[in-house]
C-alpha cells in the first residue's frame, strides 16, 4: 500500500516525537515504516521498545512496523512508546499516525516538535548498521567502549556501561558468556580485550576472564550473592580508557528461613481472653531483604492436644506473634499445648523453617478442688498399667447396684487409653492401647466417671476422677526416610564409587542428638559408609557372580544410630541390583574324559559361563593348532562335539580347546583324553567280514580271560591278547 512519512523523528534522552502521514485513508498492513534513531548516552546501538498499540511494533535496531491492519476512523492513531534509558530510568512519548491530507497534530507533538530540530546533546553516533551480536549468542548485548573523535567532539570520560545482572547459583554450563565489550577500532585493526578486578586478576582470580580477541566476558563458576552481592570490574582495550563493569548477583532462593531460636517456652492463663499475645516468634531469612525471597509468612501446622478445639491459637502471619483464639483453657485439662510452627519465604509458599513452641497454661481459681491421679509412663510401651481407681459404694455387695463400671470420658480423643473393671468389681483398671509418644504428647489428662452396671434410682452426682498421665522420653532409635532402599550399578563399579547417601531422621527431636551411620551387614565385605554423611561407597570390587548375589541383587543391613547416653540403633535396608559385565570367559565342565580309538561318535563336552545370557551363548569353540592334526571340534548349541580324527595308541592324551563367548571372551581348556580299545563299541561300517570276525574272537578271548574292570586296556596287554 503506498504511503509517505511526514514529520521529524528524534529522541534526545526524553523526548521523542514521531509523526507520520499516509497515502491511504483506512487501512495499512504489515510493512516497514523506518528506521528510528535512538540513544541513552551510550553507545548501545540495540534497546527493547514497547508500545500500548499492539499493532504497531518497534525492532531492537529502531525499525518501526505495522504488525496488521490499522482502521484511521478519525484520520490519526495516537499511541506511546515506551524505553529504559542506561540507569534504568523508563522514557516515554507520544507517537501519532495520520492520514494523508489530515492535520489534527496534537498538542503534545508541537509542544515536543518546537518547530525545529534539536541534536543529541551528547553527540552520539547511533548507528544501526553497526550492531553486532555475538556468534552462537543472540542474546548476548554487546557494549562498545566510548568513542573517540577529531575536532571539535571529545572523549566521554562519564560514560556508563548498565550493569549486569548474573543469577546465583547458575548451572552453567561454564564458562558462561554474559556479554560482549568491543571497541569501535576493531573494525580497522587488531584490538586485545583485558579484565581486571577482584575476582579476576585479584583474587579471588579467575572467576571472571574475558578473551582477548573478542572481549567476551565470561563467568567460570556458580556465584552466591549471599557471599558477595557485587563485583566491580575494568575492561580495557588498546587505545581506550578503562570502563567500569558492575556484575550484580541476582538473589535466588536459595537459604530457608530460620528462627533466631532453639526453643520457645511461654506462659499463659487460663483465663485469657481472645486476642491475648502470648509469645512471638522470629525467623530470619539470608536471602536479599525486601525481596519475595525473604519476606517470611507464619503458619501454625499443629496443635497438640487439639483440645477443646483445634484453633486454641492463632498466629500472626507477618510478625510471627501467637494469640490466644479459642475459649476454654483449662490448666487442669491441659496444662500444657505444643505448636509447631511453620516460617515461609516467598510470602509463605517457599522454603520453609519449622520450630515447636510449648505453651504452658498457668492456674486461675476457677474450679473447685477436686481429686487427681498421677503418673509416669515410658512411651512406646503397649498394655501397660497405668493406674488403679478404687471406688466404695454402700449398695448390696457383688449387686448390679454394686459393681462399678468405668469410662473415659474426656482427654483420650485417639484412643490411646483402655480402662475395664477388675475382678473386684469396684476397681478400674487403666492401660495403654497404643504406645504414647512423647515427641507428639508430654502429658495426658484423662477424665473418668465411675457408674453402676443398673441406673440410679434417685437423682444422685456421678463419681468422677481426673488422672494425669506424663510421659517419659525414652530414646528411639533413628529412623531410615526409606526402609529399603534400592539402587542398580554395574558390578564392575570402581572402588570408592558413590553407591548412595542413606538418610537417617532422629524421632527424638528434643533431645537434639546427632545421626551417625554403619553397616551391620555386608556378607562380601564390599562396601563402606562414611559414619558423618551417610554415604555409602564401594570398598572392594563386586561381582555379579558371587554366591551372596542372588537374582542378581546383593542385599545389606545399614545402621543409624545416636549419640545418646544409652545410644539406639534403627536398621535399613540396602538392595544393589547388580548389572552384568562380561567379566568371566566361558569354560568346558569336563575335563577329564575317555575316547573309544576306534569309535566314530563324538564326545560331547558341557560349556558353561557364570555371566548372564547376555554374555554368554552362543559360544564358538576352536581346536589349538597343535592338536589340531588328531582332533576336531565344533559347536552343537551349547555342546562341544569332540571328534578323534585319526587312530591312535591307546592311552592319555591332551587337547586344548579355545572356548569364546557371544562377546569374544575366550581362554583355553585342557582336556585330558584317555584313548582306549572298547570292546563294546559298534564295529565300523567299513569293517571288512575278516576284521569283523577277528574282532568278535578277541572280544569273546577278553571276556573270558579275566575281569577286567575298564573299558580302556594299555598297549601291552593288547599285544599279549
Amino acid at each position: 500500500i503506498p504511503f509517505i512519512i511526514f514529520g521529524l523523528i528524534r529522541f534526545i534522552i526524553s523526548v521523542f516525537d514521531i509523526r507520520f502521514l499516509f497515502f491511504h485513508p483506512f487501512a495499512l498492513c504489515v510493512f516497514f515504516l523506518l528506521v528510528v534513531g535512538f540513544t541513552d548516552c551510550t553507545d548501545r546501538t540495540r534497546f527493547l521498545f514497547s508500545t500500548d498499540d499492539s499493532r504497531f511494533v518497534f525492532t531492537t535496531d529502531g525499525v518501526l512496523t505495522v504488525k496488521r491492519a490499522v482502521v484511521l476512523h478519525e484520520g490519526h492513531q495516537d499511541f506511546f512508546v515506551h524505553s529504559l534509558d542506561s540507569q534504568g530510568n523508563q522514557m516515554t512519548v507520544p507517537v501519532m499516525v495520520l492520514r494523508h491530507g489530515h492535520h489534527n497534530v496534537s498538542r503534545d507533538a508541537e509542544h515536543h516538535n518546537g518547530g525545529h530540530r534539536h541534536q543529541n546533546h551528547h553527540n552520539t553516533e547511533v548507528d544501526s548498521a553497526n550492531t553486532k551480536e555475538t556468534a552462537g549468542h543472540p542474546d548476548v548485548a554487546v557494549l562498545y567502549f566510548p568513542k573517540s573523535s577529531k575536532g571539535l567532539r571529545r572523549r566521554k570520560r562519564d560514560w556508563v556501561v548498565p550493569p549486569i545482572n548474573v543469577p546465583e547459583n547458575s548451572n552453567g554450563p561454564f564458562p558462561f558468556k554474559m556479554v560482549t565489550i568491543r571497541s569501535s577500532e576493531d573494525k580497522i585493526k587488531k584490538i586485545l580485550y583485558s579484565i581486571t578486578g577482584p575476582a579476576a586478576t585479584e583474587d579471588p582470580v579467575g572467576v571472571f576472564t574475558m578473551d582477548k580477541d573478542t572481549g567476551d566476558l565470561y563467568v567460570h563458576q556458580r556465584l552466591d550473592r549471599e557471599k558477595q552481592a557485587h563485583y566491580t570490574l575494568f575492561a580495557h582495550a588498546d587505545m581506550e580508557e578503562p570502563i567500569e563493569i558492575i556484575i550484580n548477583v541476582i538473589d535466588m532462593n536459595d537459604n530457608r528461613p530460620i528462627f533466631e531460636q532453639t526453643s520457645y517456652v511461654a506462659k499463659v492463663a487460663e483465663s485469657s481472653p481472645k486476642g491475648t499475645t502470648v509469645i512471638q516468634v522470629k525467623a530470619t531469612d539470608a536471602d536479599e531483604p525486601g525481596n519475595d525471597n525473604s519476606i517470611i509468612k507464619y503458619t501454625i501446622l499443629s496443635q497438640e492436644p487439639k483440645l477443646p478445639s483445634d484453633s486454641m491459637f492463632a498466629i500472626n502471619s507477618f510478625n510471627g506473634a501467637i494469640m490466644v483464639e479459642g475459649v476454654g483453657l483449662d490448666r487442669k485439662k491441659y496444662p500444657e499445648y505444643t505448636l509447631k510452627i511453620q516460617a515461609a519465604d516467598t510470602k509463605g509458599e517457599g522454603l520453609t523453617g519449622r520450630k515447636t513452641v510449648v505453651l504452658k497454661v498457668t492456674d486461675s481459681n476457677d474450679n473447685p478442688p477436686v481429686f487427681t491421679a498421677s503418673t509416669v509412663i515410658d512411651e512406646n510401651a503397649v498394655g501397660a498399667l497405668v493406674f488403679k481407681l478404687s471406688v466404695t459404694d454402700k449398695d448390696e455387695p457383688n449387686s448390679p447396684a454394686w459393681n462399678a463400671k468405668f469410662k473415659i470420658i474426656r482427654g483420650d480423643p485417639d484412643n490411646l487409653f483402655s480402662i475395664e473393671t477388675g475382678t473386684y468389681k469396684q476397681e478400674g483398671i487403666i492401660k495403654t492401647a497404643q504406645g504414647l509418644d512423647f515427641e507428639k504428647s508430654r502429658k495426658h489428662t484423662l477424665e473418668v466417671i465411675a457408674e453402676n452396671d443398673v441406673p440410679f434410682a434417685i437423682p444422685l452426682t456421678t463419681s468422677t476422677v481426673t488422672v494425669v498421665v506424663t510421659v517419659k522420653d525414652v530414646n528411639e532409635p533413628p529412623i531410615f526416610k526409606e526402609k529399603e532402599m534400592t539402587v542398580q550399578k554395574p558390578e564392575d563399579l570402581p572402588v570408592d564409587s558413590v553407591i548412595m547417601k542413606s538418610e537417617a531422621e532422629d524421632p527424638d527431636f528434643a533431645r537434639e542428638n546427632t545421626v551417625k551411620y554403619k553397616i551391620i551387614y555386608d556378607p562380601d565385605n564390599w562396601l563402606t559408609v562414611d559414619e558423618d554423611s551417610g554415604l555409602v561407597k564401594v570398598k572392594s570390587l563386586m561381582d555379579r557372580e558371587s554366591p551372596y548375589v542372588k537374582d542378581n541383587k546383593y542385599t545389606v543391613l545399614l545402621g543409624a544410630y545416636d549419640n545418646d547416653s544409652f545410644p539406639a540403633t534403627g536398621t535399613g535396608t540396602l538392595v544393589i541390583i547388580l548389572e552384568d559385565v562380561n567379566d568371566n570367559p566361558p569354560f568346558i565342565e569336563e575335563r577329564n574324559i575317555t575316547v573309544c580309538r576306534d569309535a566314530s561318535a563324538p564326545v560331547l563336552l558341557t560349556v558353561t559361563d557364570r555371566d548372564g545370557p547376555l554374555h554368554s551363548a552362543p559360544y564358538n569353540v576352536m581346536v589349538h593348532e597343535a592338536f589340531k592334526p588328531k582332533w576336531s571340534a565344533q559347536m552343537n548349541k551349547t555342546k562341544v562335539e569332540l571328534v578323534l580324527k585319526s587312530s591312535v595308541l591307546s592311552g592319555t592324551y591332551q587337547v586344548i580347546l579355545r572356548v569364546s563367548d557371544t562377546d569374544g571372551l575366550e581362554q583355553n581348556c585342557t582336556i585330558q583324553a584317555k584313548v582306549c580299545n572298547c570292546v563294546d563299541a559298534p564295529f565300523r561300517n567299513s569293517w571288512g567280514v575278516k576284521e569283523q570276525t577277528i574282532r568278535g574272537v578277541v572280544g569273546g578271548i577278553l571276556l573270558l580271560s579275566s575281569k577286567i574292570s575298564g573299558l580302556c586296556s594299555s598297549k601291552q596287554a593288547l599285544i599279549k591278547h
